[in-house]
């Protein structure tokens, strides 16, 4: 289940929304310009299936967007829990990594997930929109817009991401530590089960 919690941006102690209808999402997400849309889901994917067999199987969807909004560039990337030596190291920087807040000067950051979760986390007008993503969802955060990402502990996600740049995702970093006040992913999925 989606899920999204507004806050205002000096903390988690006050929440303004919790939403988990998806038409809702997209109405309260909609004023920032940020795209929430859900996509049906591809059955008989294997559990974890090579970049080639995603996109083929989600060829319609990713045209007809890539067709709507000019996107250029178009790859699949996740990751999945692995016994393989160096895998939890691995993780551990791509979850750093994307954990702070940051902008895109160039380009929109635009994610549908095939598989898994992650959490956004998108920091607006004097709040923050957590927004819990699940399998089916495809999130789209304008760019200049200050988020952050966090993908858990033990990630486990596969994502196509849309790109108007062929350059990929460039992120500028703003120093800010408030990625560290509020929930991360656990808490997200932990306010989840709450209710």
């Amino acid at each position: 289940m989606t899920l999204l919690i507004t806050w205002p941006d000096s903390g988690p102690d006050t929440v303004v929304h919790r939403i988990v209808d998806p038409a809702e999402i997209a109405a309260a997400l909609a004023p920032a310009g940020v795209r929430y849309e859900q996509w049906a889901l591809r059955a008989g994917l294997p559990e974890d299936p090579d970049p080639e067999t995603v996109l083929s199987a989600y060829r319609d969807d990713v045209d007809g967007l890539a067709a709507a909004e000019g996107f250029t560039t178009i790859d699949v990337v996740g990751l999945r829990p692995r016994k393989e030596l160096g895998w939890r190291l691995t993780a551990k920087a791509e979850r750093k990594k994307f954990l702070s807040e940051h902008t895109h000067d160039d380009d929109d950051e635009v994610r549908f997930f095939v598989a898994g979760a992650g959490a956004f986390y998108l920091h607006v007008d004097g709040a923050v929109h957590g927004v819990l993503c699940e399998a089916g969802d495809l999130l789209g955060v304008p760019r200049g817009t200050r988020h952050w990402f966090d993908m858990g502990a033990t990630p486990s996600y596969t994502v196509i991401r849309f790109f108007h740049d062929e350059d990929g995702w460039i992120g500028n970093f703003t120093g800010s530590d408030i990625a560290s006040k509020f929930p991360d992913f656990d808490g997200m999925v932990a306010a989840r089960k709450d209710k």
